[in-house]
């Protein structure tokens, strides 16, 4: 009883607790959310400076870039030419198409050449129908100060092609006296494209507060207040701007085009409240400001100002929860005593059962090691007896082979000593050099029985595959010679390395030929075609008989141990099946098809050498 009064005061209390911090929070919110929002604002007008210092660089590298060129355009002696003469038709073709060329060269809109009152008579334009020629534009500040001899710059739209550009001339000096304007224009399009794949709005106005450029179209040739009388007066008398479309933006609040601040406008859509910043191109006269929504700001601080809100409730939530486990922990301990002894009684169970087990396991695999020792040793012996079972097969075409050495030898011996009886030295010597040549070629046979015969090594390593070849086809010689056979081997150019063991691959090289010998008995010019082709790092090995081919039961079992198709007397039926486990041994694969025409083809599939280790045994061979 008394632990259940303790439980309701205290979850009184924890209640009360929680009721308290959540008032708490909800003032610190009101409180802190202002900051929160500035520090996002804050942000988003960090980046919007980089973007608007990227804009102003791109226009003011723009004006450097066009500005010397009508200077130098003006410098051409065509151009004085035309101007003293300009009812010369024999000039004024050549001039303009020299204008448009230029202007497709430096990426101009229109370059063009004016008399001293302004008339134009060659353009960049002279194709077009909207051309420059024929108008005047003595009314342009830009020409009024190239006549003055300055540089003149001026933005407005345009009165002949109706596409606002930057316009900037220079005048034509004859000596030192002005005789006409080049003037050069280019359009501003580029940039506002640009500008509109961003997040936020730019706008660029001139001295009037007229916005002549923006990445938003309905703002252009808006201004940010109400013009004065004096701007309405200059704007009509230089044609810069349609005057019915320059008309104020519903603007409040505004900080002003010249400092950072807060400018909201309304539109069709609603007001949008903007992050204003601005920069001053001096030359130019203009501004270009850069306008950062402020609501992104407004939706992250509410987002903080949410999640902040879910990790109080979530953590009143979880001293809810572990107040009211803590009640049932009390409870429990008890239970998990005793059923913490029980497990500890059931461990030592499973423990001992356990450690029996892998007594039992280890056991299993020392016996499982001894007996693949065994194994290995029996395949070991099984290849020897192969061997020495082919060599009795042997015997009697090896036997014919030393024979007949032998008898040309004694043959030779004989001559010998009846040619040094007569005193006939040259013919004995000849007769003494053939002796050798019978010697070696009986070594020679004797090397190839020595090496088949002999035990091979388990070792892995650098293996030559023609060689190999070589010295299986040659221990084959006889049989192959008493059987009327051929060997057709496409040999590659270049020695083939593989990962084997020069001893076992010739067995089993040795195998596969006799076996084809065996399928073509009968036949009266048995071939068996040999070949070896690279396909990245695995080598495939190929001997393909004439023969009948294998039928589908005798194929599933050609590779089983003592099975055979020859008979009684045709052998124990483990050739193919040692040369499996040769193959296999040496992380590669034995397999065997039907050809198309007839016969069956077995295939070696083996790994082939690492080059370094390769070319580091080809050494040793060679030394």
């Amino acid at each position: 009883m008394k632990r259940s009064i303790t439980a309701v005061l205290r979850g009184r209390r924890l209640v009360q607790a929680l009721a308290g911090g959540l008032a708490l929070l909800g003032v610190l919110s009101l409180l802190a959310f202002p900051r929160i929002e500035a520090f996002f604002l804050a942000q988003t007008t960090q980046r919007a400076a980089a973007t608007l210092r990227l804009a102003v660089d791109g226009l003011s590298t723009t004006i450097d870039r066009y500005k010397p060129l009508p200077a130098l355009i003006a410098e051409r002696p065509l151009m004085t030419q035309a101007l003293k003469d300009p009812d010369n038709q024999g000039v004024l073709p050549f001039l303009n198409e020299q204008l448009r060329q230029t202007a497709f060269r430096i990426q101009a809109s229109d370059v063009y050449l004016m008399d001293i009152s302004g008339l134009t008579i060659a353009a960049s334009s002279y194709r077009k129908e909207l051309s420059f020629v024929g108008r005047n534009f003595g009314f342009r500040p830009y020409f009024q100060q190239a006549v003055e001899g300055g540089i003149g710059q001026f933005f407005a739209l345009g009165t002949t092609s109706g596409e606002r550009g930057y316009f900037i001339a220079a005048p034509v000096l004859d000596d030192a006296r002005i005789i006409g304007v080049v003037a050069v224009k280019f359009t501003v399009d580029a940039f506002e494209e640009a500008w509109r794949s961003g997040p936020d709005e730019i706008i660029v106005t001139d001295l009037n507060g007229v916005v002549f450029m923006s990445s938003r179209e309905d703002w252009q040739f808006r201004s940010l207040a109400p013009l004065t009388p004096e701007a309405r007066t200059r704007i009509r008398t230089t044609r810069q701007y349609p005057l019915e479309a320059v008309q104020p933006l519903d603007t409040r609040d505004a900080a002003g085009a010249e400092t950072t601040g807060l400018l909201t406008i309304a539109g069709t859509g609603g007001a949008t409240t903007y992050a204003m910043q601005s920069e001053r191109i001096q030359e130019a006269g203009w501004t270009v400001s850069i306008l950062s929504p402020t609501a992104p700001a407004f939706r992250q601080a509410l987002m903080v100002m949410a999640g902040l809100w879910g990790v109080v409730l979530l953590a009143g939530l979880v001293t809810a929860n572990v107040h009211q486990r803590r009640a049932r922990t009390e409870e429990r301990l008890a239970a998990q005593a005793a059923a913490q002894e029980m497990a500890e009684v059931r461990v030592a169970e499973r423990t001992a059962e356990l450690n029996a087990a892998n007594d039992q396991l280890r056991r299993e695999v020392e016996e499982r090691r001894l007996t693949e020792r065994q194994l290995r040793k029996t395949q070991a012996d099984l290849v020897q007896a192969a061997k020495l079972a082919a060599l009795g097969q042997m015997s009697a075409a090896l036997s014919h082979e030393i024979n007949q050495p032998l008898a040309a030898v004694k043959s030779y011996a004989d001559n010998t000593l009846a040619f040094l009886d007569r005193g006939r030295t040259d013919e004995a010597r000849e007769n003494v050099g053939r002796i050798s040549e019978m010697a070696d070629r009986m070594a020679s046979i004797s090397k190839y029985l020595r090496n088949f015969a002999r035990r091979p090594q388990d070792k892995l390593g650098p293996t030559p595959v023609l060689s190999v070849i070589d010295d299986a086809v040659a221990l084959m010689s006889s049989r192959l010679r008493a059987e009327g056979a051929r060997i057709d081997f496409d040999r590659p150019a270049t020695e083939l390395w593989v990962t084997g063991g020069s001893v076992r691959l010739q067995q089993v090289i040795v195998n596969l030929i006799a076996n084809a010998l065996d399928a073509m008995t009968g036949q009266e010019a048995p071939v068996i075609r040999i070949a070896a082709e690279c396909d990245g790092d695995r080598l495939c090995l190929t001997v393909a008989d004439t023969g009948p081919g294998l039928d589908e039961a005798t194929m599933a079992q050609v590779f089983d141990p003592f099975f055979s198709t020859k008979g009684p007397h045709g052998g124990l039926g483990l050739g193919l099946s040692i040369s499996y486990n040769i193959v296999r041994d040496f992380g590669g694969r034995l397999s065997v098809r039907n050809a198309e025409g007839g016969g069956a083809i077995f295939t070696l599939d083996l790994a082939r050498c690492d080059p370094a280790t390769r070319d580091a045994a080809a050494r040793m061979v060679a030394e």
